[in-house]
């Protein structure tokens, strides 16, 4: 659980940076098959790094210190564009959306963008759950004949998966 882990981090037994390396591990392994995860943060391991040294330092840190976190594609984070799965937004920039803004105060690593319903399913009545453009069919880790139901697809499948402990969806 997302508490264990943090009792983890706080008790010195694991860090950030090993925490956050052990799921971008498993997004590797898993997503080709789950397309559960449209891009990977390029500076996941620096902010898991700078939670580690504030940690060491004895700052007071947030209730999410450390724990990776996977964002849906159509939430704005610095740096990497919300493109609701489509190319069309994919060289928009974006500034971090008011959500992530208190995922950053509460010292959450934001590893990367999750998959979802292309255009968050307002593209067609008789669209597919969990398809988009950029991240292709999201596949439910309990059976690829099952649905991987709704807009936030890859934000279920991801944690149902272990490619991270916590998601927004």
């Amino acid at each position: 659980t997302v508490a264990k882990l943090a009792e983890a981090m706080a008790s010195g037994r694991l860090t950030s940076a090993e925490l956050v390396r052990h799921y971008l591990d498993r997004i590797s392994r898993h997503n080709p098959a789950l397309r559960a995860v449209i891009s990977v943060s390029e500076d996941a391991a620096e902010q898991a790094a700078a939670v580690d040294q504030a940690r060491a330092a004895g700052a007071e840190l947030g209730p999410l210190a450390g724990i990776p976190v996977l964002i849906k594609d159509n939430i704005a984070v610095a740096g990497s564009p919300a493109t609701a799965g489509s190319p069309a937004l994919l060289g928009a920039a974006a500034e971090d959306a008011f959500l992530i803004g208190g995922l950053r105060a509460a010292n959450a690593v934001i590893i990367g963008k999750a998959n979802l319903s292309e255009w968050a399913n307002f593209r067609s009545t008789h669209s597919s759950s969990g398809w988009s453009t950029l991240g292709g069919q999201a596949v439910n880790p309990h059976g690829s004949g099952r649905s991987p139901s709704g807009s936030s697809s890859g934000s279920a499948v991801a944690v149902a998966a272990g490619l991270a402990p916590l998601a927004v969806g």
